[in-house]
């Protein structure tokens, strides 16, 4: 859509560099559509969201892999699908991790990908472009050194005034910028938690706002989502906690695979093996693809319940049943 930020990127990208600017038809393309349009027109650069790379890579990768620029980013970039993009890809072409807030718009990090290169068990996002700064900085809003998780700090000339009408939320994430000398300098706080690679990248490590509260523990989902991805065979995962029932929340695990099946009983086996029990999601739902919003991100809302009869959840947990206890777990809960 006009409206997305991205669209900046697309629509001025390729006019002010004097490229021709196809426009795809106005409904919503399938992916054997789009693929059909990448070859007809020959495009050599185009933005994906996260979620649609993936898709593209698994149902379009011959397409995919003609088109010299391939600019992916808006969420986490799939390891996996990215090698199998990287390993089709001719020596010219190159595959850009982009990183920005719609606050810092369009990019405010990249990180360039090309055949052979070796991709570990995350994508970085990258180093600030030339004209945006970032910082990794503590609960005390101090630098964190390489290696060292902390919440991302943007700015830059792409850094937005505020939010229209909203002053209270402006002045929540526009803050005073703290190594600036500039008056009314500021910075946005992204609520990513990232970490500096001794490369000088950042490496993206989940939302801080993703934090949720379960049997009284609280838990990373990016954390648990980064151990079902290791499971052989699996290509994407996205966790959340759902309360489909008043008081009964649990943790959920999506994923999608390379292979027609995965077992679920081995890979909660395998989840139990690195996460603690409470980490591990009461249900295990395999799918053929995330289901995408209109901006083509990842649509949590419209991932199907599961079904937790079904779901060998493993939950013989014995919640706290007395005031005593209660408080007790709490505050082992805050200690974790």
């Amino acid at each position: 859509p006009v409206a997305f930020d991205a669209s900046t990127l697309e629509i001025w990208g390729a006019l002010l560099h004097g490229s021709k600017l196809v426009l795809a038809p106005p409904h919503s393309l399938s992916l054997e559509e789009l693929g059909s349009l990448l070859v007809r027109e020959g495009i050599t650069s185009l933005w994906l969201t996260a979620a649609l790379f993936e898709q593209m890579v698994a149902t379009q990768p011959v397409a995919l892999a003609g088109v010299r620029q391939v600019l992916a980013g808006g969420d986490v970039l799939p390891p996996s699908r990215v090698r199998e993009h990287l390993a089709r890809i001719p020596s010219g072409h190159v595959l850009v991790n982009g990183y920005g807030p719609t606050e810092n718009t369009t990019f405010s990090a990249t990180h360039s990908l090309r055949h052979g290169d070796f991709v570990s068990r995350s994508v970085p996002i990258g180093a600030p472009l030339s004209n945006s700064s970032a910082f990794v900085l503590d609960s005390s809003f101090l630098p964190t050194p390489p290696g060292v998780p902390g919440e991302l700090f943007v700015g830059g000339d792409g850094l937005a005034w505020g939010y229209l009408n909203r002053a209270d939320l402006t002045a929540e994430r526009f803050v005073p910028h703290p190594f600036s000398s500039s008056p009314g300098a500021r910075l946005y706080r992204t609520g990513d938690r990232v970490r500096w690679l001794a490369n000088g990248s950042l490496e993206f490590l989940g939302r801080s706002d993703f934090q949720v509260k379960v049997r009284g523990f609280r838990i990373e989902l990016g954390e648990v989502e980064a151990a079902v991805r290791l499971f052989s065979g699996i290509q994407e995962a996205v966790v959340l906690a759902r309360e489909d029932v008043p008081g009964d929340k649990r943790l959920v695990a999506y994923f999608t695979s390379a292979e027609s099946s995965v077992d679920t009983s081995a890979l909660r086996a395998f989840l139990l093996q690195r996460l603690p029990e409470y980490m591990v999601p009461a249900a295990l739902v395999s799918l053929p693809s995330f289901p995408l919003s209109a901006n083509g991100k990842l649509d949590r809302k419209a991932l199907p319940p599961p079904d937790f009869a079904a779901a060998t959840s493993g939950d013989d947990f014995d919640p706290p049943s007395t005031p005593t206890q209660t408080r007790l777990a709490s505050i082992f809960a805050d200690v974790l």
